[in-house]
């Protein structure tokens, strides 16, 4: 209800309608009143009274249907009809009709410590900036933080509150650019909250997800700013966009060179009419239809990776039986024997020793193996040559297992006609987006440069241009005043300083932010201002890992998984030092040798940041190897963590490799990826920052992965080895899964891990039934559990451990120093635990439990024994006797020669 009164007289019950307005022949504000006899009656406003009114202060006004909100410095709301608005530096009023505008209070974000932290890194960053074009961008950022609207509504204000809103997923959704098992998850999460990560590692279809999410968002009527400081990471994109003729929905703003270059030359809408096609449900279906199957398709992915390494360690094996001469007995077929109870006949025998078998040995091998005939296991020589044979046994079960497995998912896959019914979604999927697309129609409105961010046109902007294109720094320029849009997507995130990235947050309803912070990261500008929370600490953390920090468990995170870009045994490498096996590798092992080492000699070869020593191996190399073989037309690239090393490079390799730091190779590949690591053994070369900086993990991550079908790594010899660091273990790696004979391997036996990890697991269940009062297994449990303690420090993620392994499986019997008493000795004796890198599977050294017995002659003599042979080989043992104390404090000094502070990191 409403009254209005004129000169003290109450009007109300005699008029039939009023309005307010302002008058510029009066330069006023007027009320006039409508009669229904027709008549008019109008005075200035000042002069009237209505009931009730109301005074707000500083408030955001926005339009239904609008993305713009603007800030006013107050408002009168007159019978909850009108609105007299008062913008800021104008005295001009502006009457709006309640019906038509939306007004909410501003939230107190930009007076909080965050925000404020904010510009005062934005500000110094202005008096700081070394050059007048520096100083200009840092004053156009502050600018830009100054225009930001104080919305509830951005995520911004999420950002900055820490709170994360769910969202309703609403409409059902499309995939017109095809998906995989964490594609999907990654779309279905991206829509579930204001804020969330995909985590896109090398070749995982980050673009394709991106493009997916578009659609979806594009399907909703919506808005979204796709942005990121890495120009080819958007182009993708755009191409992609491009040859499915949706590129007359993007707008590539971003700085005033760009927009010029946009608006002069408008992409048109599309010539051809709507076709056919099918529905939301009927997409639906077949999504139903090709989810079934996704996780057989990564399943057969994993276990032909499963089989390869398989195949890898019995050849292995089968290597060192040859070369050290062991029995192996008659078949074991016979037994039928899993490859879980082939360990723990493994781990009985090796329980059993040299001792004879008594009557419960008996009972156990015929209870537990169904072995009715123990004379094959009776003499020691016999029951070594069956130990060795149970190993090779293991291979060979589990890869017939994993082989038919395989079968079965690939039948399951074929039956499901799992290709067809994924191209029948995209095909549906595509057009349903573009039939919607083209009934909702395009605004016919014109557009330019000048004139698109005015208030009266920028929503027909959107609406024609719903993408929009541009880089953090010029987001808010890009856009008009106090426009919110419905979605930001920030790629490369990793790359992306806090500050400006923030100035996307505050431009947009949802943030969704990709990126991968096992790749290169941001260089922070060192300012020294204390952040308000350690989340928010713009010198140490990239956008991505800030939004992770402040977030925590609130944010939806999903790593894509699938990878599509190497050669497995390339990306293998990535996948073990850096994603923790996470990755599924869907590309195919044809029988290619994808890995080279070339390794210069001894000496000091680096000058200045460059090692012509390097490039002349390389040389010489290519020069044996002939002409290049095409592969699928991405050529070769030559990368270095130093400038120096690639300008260098320009004078001395074949002009079609391509040359560039790592750093700039980021978001590029080549089929054949040559990796320079430049450092020598020079005091000057080895301190930690130097090495830190070439075997910083993120630049190996991406150097690695650039690769599609050849890597090569040309360093210099011991020049990482002794920081036990990523280049370190990349050597390894080569060493281990390279074909190239002429790579020479220390006399050590390399770990056939997987059998170890079933055998170690059958020793447990062994020691768990054994007497309790039996204090050697005691013992050696207790260290086990000490030894799982200290390898679970992040500093120890590089290595690994396993138990009662054959002494002559950790030192090689090939090394020529060796007595035949010795070789012996190494045929029948175990090493309690021996650790290992995880990468490479080289064995690092020897953990010994010695109890009671090992102060008695023979024992001390055996003892004697191992530890010479280890000595020989260049394996530390630690011995630790039962009656010891510091037991922790010595097994972590032991393992400390082995941990990198950086791999910890």
């Amino acid at each position: 209800m409403f009254s209005i009164q004129i000169g003290g007289e109450d009007k109300t019950a005699k008029i039939s309608d009023w309005a307010i307005y302002w008058s510029d022949k009066y330069d006023a504000l007027q009320l006039t009143c409508y009669y229904p006899s027709k008549k008019t009656y109008t005075r200035p406003l000042s002069e009237c009274h209505v009931h009730p009114t109301r005074e707000l202060g500083e408030m955001l006004l926005g339009k239904p249907g609008s993305t713009v909100v603007t800030p006013i410095a107050k408002a009168t709301i007159y019978g909850e009809r009108y609105a007299v608005v008062h913008f800021p530096n104008t005295e001009k009023p502006y009457v709006y009709n309640m019906e038509g505008i939306a007004l909410v209070a501003p939230t107190a974000m930009k007076d909080a410590p965050v925000f404020r932290y904010f510009m005062d890194v934005a500000t110094a960053r202005v008096d700081r900036a070394e050059s007048k074009t520096d100083r200009e961008i840092a004053a156009n950022v502050v600018r830009q933080l100054e225009r930001l609207p104080a919305s509830a509504d951005t995520a911004l204000q999420a950002y900055c509150t820490g709170r994360n809103a769910t969202r309703t997923p609403g409409k059902e959704l499309i995939y017109p650019f095809g998906l995989n098992e964490s594609q999907l998850a990654a779309v279905e999460r991206a829509f579930s909250a204001q804020v969330s990560v995909i985590e896109g590692p090398p070749g995982t279809g980050k673009t394709q997800t991106i493009l997916n999410i578009l659609a979806n968002i594009l399907l909703r009527g919506q808005t979204v700013a796709l942005l990121s400081n890495n120009n080819a990471a958007v182009e993708n994109v755009y191409e992609k966009l491009k040859k499915c003729g949706l590129d007359h929905l993007i707008a590539k703003l971003g700085n005033q060179d760009n927009r010029k270059d946009f608006f002069a030359d408008l992409p048109p809408g599309p010539s051809s009419e709507p076709v056919p096609a099918p529905t939301l449900d009927e997409i639906q279906t077949l999504l139903a239809r090709v989810k079934q199957h996704l996780h057989d398709h990564n399943r057969a992915a994993l276990l032909q990776i499963e089989i390869d390494e398989l195949t890898f360690e019995r050849r292995y094996l089968q290597r060192w039986q040859v070369d050290s001469g062991a029995q192996n007995a008659a078949s074991l077929d016979k037994y039928e024997l899993s490859p879980r109870k082939t360990a723990e006949l493994m781990a009985y025998l090796a329980h059993l020793g040299e001792e004879r078998i008594r009557f419960k040995d008996r009972i156990e091998l015929l209870f537990n193996f169904w072995i009715f005939r123990t004379k094959p296991f009776s003499q020691s020589d016999a029951r070594l040559a069956v130990f060795h044979a149970l190993q090779m046994h293991f291979y060979d079960k589990m890869l017939k297992d994993k082989e038919a497995e395989l079968r079965a998912c690939q039948e399951s896959l074929k039956r499901g006609n799992f290709e067809a019914a994924l191209q029948a979604l995209k095909t549906a999927s595509m057009r349903h987006l573009k039939q919607y697309l083209q009934c909702r129609g395009l605004s016919s409105d014109s557009f330019d440069v000048q004139t698109y961010r005015h208030l009266q046109h920028f929503d027909a902007f959107l609406r024609r241009f719903p993408i929009l294109g541009s880089s953090t720094h010029s987001i808010v320029n890009s856009i008009a005043p106090g426009a919110i849009l419905d979605y930001v997507i920030i790629d490369e995130a990793s790359l992306q300083d806090i500050v400006p990235g923030i100035l996307a947050l505050g431009c947009a309803k949802n943030l969704i932010v990709v990126g991968d912070n096992r790749q290169l990261a941001h260089i922070p500008v060192v300012l020294g201002l204390p952040a308000p929370d350690d989340a928010y600490d713009c010198e140490r953390y990239s956008l991505l890992d800030s939004c992770i920090g402040v977030f925590k468990d609130a944010l939806p995170r999903t790593l894509l998984k699938e990878h599509y870009r190497c050669h497995p045994r390339i990306i293998q490498f990535c996948n073990q030092q850096f994603y923790n096996n996470a990755l599924v590798p869907m590309t195919e092992d044809n029988g290619e040798a994808p890995l080279r080492l070339v390794v210069t000699a001894k000496g000091n070869h680096t000058r200045q940041n460059t090692n012509l020593r390097e490039l002349d191996s390389l040389l010489k190399l290519l020069e044996d190897e002939g002409e290049p073989v095409a592969l699928d037309g991405d050529g070769r690239g030559f990368i270095a963590p130093f400038r120096a090393q690639v300008k260098l490079s320009d004078t001395r390799l074949p002009v079609d490799f391509v040359k560039d730091t790592v750093h700039k190779f980021q978001g590029r590949e080549c089929d054949e990826i040559v990796f320079s690591t430049v450092l020598d053994k020079k005091r000057y070369n080895q301190e930690r920052k130097r090495l830190e900086f070439v075997d910083d993990p993120r630049m190996i991550n991406v150097a690695v992965s650039r690769a599609k079908h050849r890597f090569t790594l040309v360093t210099g010899d011991e020049v990482f080895t002794g920081n036990n660091g990523h280049i370190a273990a990349l050597m390894r790696y080569v060493a281990y899964y390279a074909q190239d004979e002429q790579i020479v391997r220390a006399p050590v036996v390399s770990a056939f891990d997987l059998l170890y990890r079933e055998y170690d697991q059958a020793l447990e269940r062994l020691n768990a039934r054994l007497r309790p009062e039996d204090s050697r297994y005691r013992s050696e449990q207790i260290t086990a559990q000490l030894l799982r303690e200290a390898l679970s420090d992040p500093l120890c993620q590089a290595l690994m451990c396993h138990s009662q392994i054959k002494l002559d499986q950790v030192a090689s019997p090939n090394n020529t120093t060796f007595s035949q008493r010795e070789r012996a000795f190494m045929a029948r004796a175990s090493c309690d635990f021996v650790l290992y890198f995880k990468v490479g599977k080289t064995p690092l050294g020897v953990i010994e439990v010695d109890g009671g017995s090992h102060d008695q002659p023979d024992q001390a003599a055996r003892d004697a024994l191992k530890n010479g042979i280890l000595a020989k080989s260049g394996i530390p043992i630690l011995r630790l006797r039962t009656v010891e104390s510091r037991i922790e404090e010595r097994i972590a000094d032991f393992i400390a020669q082995w941990t990198n502070p950086v791999l910890g990191t």
